[in-house]
């Protein structure tokens, strides 16, 4: 059972890294037709497709670091109106607060990613 959902995890992964450059590879190839004969130059997809991982990875582990920490925060708060039901407007306060705070790291993420995405400075420098 274990090695099924193995193979099964290795195939997602797989499709998941391989299609952005798949993607990115048949967009430069309809915009540049290539005389038959010449040599395909795949440089500008590659480029596009790593920029395209980079963000999916920045948003991806900057929400995995939020839902952490989100989860921390609401585990402790619980802990401690459990044991002192008398301070809870204090420290539901104070979770507040916190998880506001986590949040934010999601929010970075997702802005880091849409930079790499749409307002790549290194995008000017390869030429697309």
């Amino acid at each position: 059972m274990k090695k099924s959902l193995m193979y099964t995890l290795l195939a997602m992964v797989l499709v998941i890294v391989s299609a952005p450059f798949v993607f990115a590879a048949k967009e430069v190839a309809q915009a540049m037709p290539v005389p038959a004969g010449a040599a395909v130059d795949y440089s500008k997809a590659i480029v596009a497709s790593v920029f395209a991982l980079a963000a999916g990875l920045a948003i991806g582990l900057g929400a995995i670091g939020a839902g952490l920490g989100l989860g921390q925060a609401t585990s402790g708060a619980s802990n401690a109106v459990g044991r002192n039901p008398e301070a809870q407007g204090k420290i539901m306060l104070t979770m507040m607060v916190g998880m506001a705070m986590t949040e934010s790291v999601a929010i970075y993420a997702l802005v880091i990613s849409l930079v790499i995405l749409f307002a790549n400075p290194l995008l000017k420098v390869v030429g697309m």
